[in-house]
């Protein structure tokens, strides 16, 4: 079902990784304007999959949808609790047109609990797990982590995992079910080994002050003097003494690597040394070396990076630059097949694929059910 943020992510991670999957988008009054092309090819989440236009509105609509589902192995949506149900295409619907069915629902909050029917974004469903109080410098507000942890880390992308494993179910003989993927739920799951450290007192509560939130300093970020910069994380000794090698620092300081006490002298040795040379000279410095140093490349730069090159990291269609599909399989690798589609594109293909026949479709065309 047609929506924005990690539903459509889901799908575009199933698309890659070979699933036929189709986009049911509501047919709205005033449909049939064409669309700018420039502004689908550039939807790179919605690659991969076919689009029916259908009025759910209508009873007949629902109907049609009720069919395509008959022959479908899983649904994905993303409303609200409640809304596939006042629509008529409910888990218990659907499951009873379809037993082998995988329902799979993508909501912030979950579809039960006090806040469930609640309006939220990314930002505010990290915020009850702990992400993003985790998130940030010390002494300093939290910093959302673009809406990588709530939509796509643990909304979208445990979406797909959670279909994956209903459809492998089914496969071996069980039924079809609901699979309740919820935001808040996915990136409190993110964040397991943070809720571990704490529990075995080696992560404090104040944010900036650890080993993996800035507070350590050789798992930070540091300018270097053409304003660039370069992310640096040796947490092993060995790596962090190769690090100093390199930087020609003492070696002694290797030796307090762990005491908290000389974490600021060593920031601060850490930032004049990075801030003597370019991005680009560090690299070249850092180069072959296991001292985890790497350049931070905007997104202009890293499809062209060497390392992105060789491996095919990044691929362009249709004049957009986008990740390719991962990850990679030796006997069925994935591949980047249909583009974004516009609304509606495909909706004689698939419906005449799923059985309606000529007649059916040009009724149905007509009296504005299907676009």
């Amino acid at each position: 079902m047609a929506g924005i943020g990690p539903g459509p992510f889901a799908g575009m991670v199933l698309a890659d990784l070979g699933a036929d999957v189709v986009r049911i988008d509501r047919l709205t009054p005033g449909w049939g304007g064409a669309p700018d092309p420039a502004a689908v090819r550039a939807d790179v989440v919605s690659r991969g999959r076919r689009s029916v236009a259908v009025n759910l509105k209508a009873q007949e609509g629902v109907e049609l949808v009720l069919d395509l589902l008959a022959g479908a192995d899983a649904l994905i949506e993303g409303y609200r609790p409640g809304v596939m149900e006042r629509l008529g295409l409910g888990p218990d619907v659907c499951l009873e047109r379809n037993p082998r069915l995988v329902y799979g629902r993508m909501t912030g909050w979950g579809q039960d609990g006090p806040l469930a029917d609640r309006a939220g974004h990314d930002i505010n469903y990290i915020s009850l797990s702990g992400a993003l109080g985790s998130v940030g410098r010390a002494g300093e507000p939290p910093v959302p982590p673009l809406n990588l942890v709530g939509d796509y880390g643990g909304g979208g992308l445990l979406l797909a995992c959670g279909m994956v494993a209903a459809l492998l179910s089914v496969a071996r003989g069980g039924t079809g079910q609901v699979v309740d993927a919820a935001m808040t739920d996915g990136s409190a799951l993110l964040m397991a080994q943070f809720y571990g450290m704490r529990a075995a007192g080696l992560w404090g509560g104040e944010r900036g002050t650890n080993l993996l939130d800035t507070g350590a300093p050789f798992y930070d970020v540091y300018a270097t003097a053409d304003g660039g910069h370069v992310s640096v994380g040796p947490i092993e000794p060995a790596f962090f003494a190769e690090l100093l090698d390199r930087l020609g620092a003492d070696g002694a300081d290797a030796a307090g690597q762990y005491d908290p006490a000389a974490w600021p002298a060593l920031r601060e040795r850490l930032r004049a040394a990075f801030a003597t040379r370019t991005r680009d000279e560090w690299e070249a410095v850092f180069a072959g070396s296991d001292a985890c140093v790497a350049p931070v490349l905007s997104m202009a730069e890293a499809p062209e990076h060497p390392h992105n090159a060789v491996r095919g990291t990044f691929v362009t269609r249709d004049g957009v630059v986008q990740p390719a599909p991962a990850p990679r399989f030796s006997a069925t690798p994935a591949e980047l097949r249909l583009p974004p589609p516009a609304v509606g594109g495909h909706t004689d293909e698939v419906l005449t694929a799923a059985g309606v026949t000529p007649d059916r479709l040009t009724a149905l065309r007509k009296s504005g059910v299907v676009g």
